[in-house]
């Protein structure tokens, strides 16, 4: 699967007996005895091939991807609105948010994200269909929940966890309240690791654009994070901290100057879009 990743555009297939030898050890359950660290390896450098997405989309071809990632297996067949997705289906959106990564970044971390960012919708109940109400918190569980299981690596953890859980929010960002967006930037840990908030909104991104006639659309919701990210981050402890308080009653103050400072930045943001 990963050579086909690799050599698809030289004409690499995988030949009849080949499939038919892989089927039968995936009945007989050979995977599940593969050390997780050996299947991660796999992994890890599909996602740094020309394109990841035929990896994923040959393992399942092949029944292999249900034993190795069951919680990205079982979002085929899984309906999303059709106003929103005119793909439809939660699983072929997943490896298409891939293929818009792989043309907005070459860093694995992101790709990885774009893939997993829906993986709750897999869990939501049929008559709930085609809606997916707490898909994000739901996914956020289970990508922790597969990363661990397969020994990846804390970076990775991190960044798809956290687009997992905030991807809806990001796309929705200036109808956030000023206090909420401030809280998002500190679940990112953005004011110490501004990177890693670039590289959620690469994966953001990628879902949005990652489905038919979208491919182009703007996100302009990626600058306005940058903008509330650096009018907060001006706000300092000296400009704000009173004589004889301790550090909780100035990390208050802190708080307080960010979200008028982020307010600011959202009034402008006004004149561009519809805030509700």
């Amino acid at each position: 699967a990963r050579l086909a990743a690799r050599l698809a555009d030289e004409g690499f297939r995988i030949a009849a007996e080949t499939t038919d030898l892989i089927q039968e050890m995936v009945a007989d359950g050979a995977l599940t005895e593969y050390r997780p660290e050996r299947v991660w390896s796999e992994i890890e450098k599909a996602l740094g091939e020309s394109r990841p997405w035929l990896f994923f989309e040959h393992l399942r071809s092949l029944d292999a991807l249900k034993p190795l990632m069951p919680e990205l297996d079982r979002l085929f067949g899984v309906p999303q609105p059709e106003e929103h997705h005119p793909e439809i289906d939660t699983g072929i959106h997943s490896l298409m948010s891939l293929q818009r990564a792989c043309e907005l970044s070459d860093d694995p971390q992101v790709r990885l994200a774009a893939l997993l960012h829906d993986v709750g919708k897999g869990t939501t109940p049929r008559a709930e269909w085609p809606r997916h109400i707490g898909h994000e918190m739901r996914g956020a569980r289970l990508v922790d929940a597969l990363c661990r299981r397969l020994r990846v690596p804390r970076r990775y953890l991190e960044l798809a966890v956290s687009t997992a859980r905030l991807h809806t929010d990001c796309h929705r960002a200036w109808k956030l309240k000023p206090a909420t967006l401030l809280k998002k930037l500190k679940q990112l840990d953005a004011f110490r690791r501004p990177e890693r908030m670039k590289l959620l909104l690469l994966a953001c991104t990628a879902d949005l654009q990652g489905r038919p006639g979208y491919e182009t659309k703007p996100y302009p919701q990626a600058d306005f994070f940058y903008q509330t990210l650096a009018a907060a981050s001006q706000v300092s402890g000296s400009e704000v901290m009173q004589p004889n308080e301790d550090g909780k009653q100035t990390a208050k103050r802190i708080d307080h100057a960010r979200v008028q400072r982020i307010e600011e930045i959202r009034q402008r943001w006004a004149l561009r879009v519809q805030i509700d």
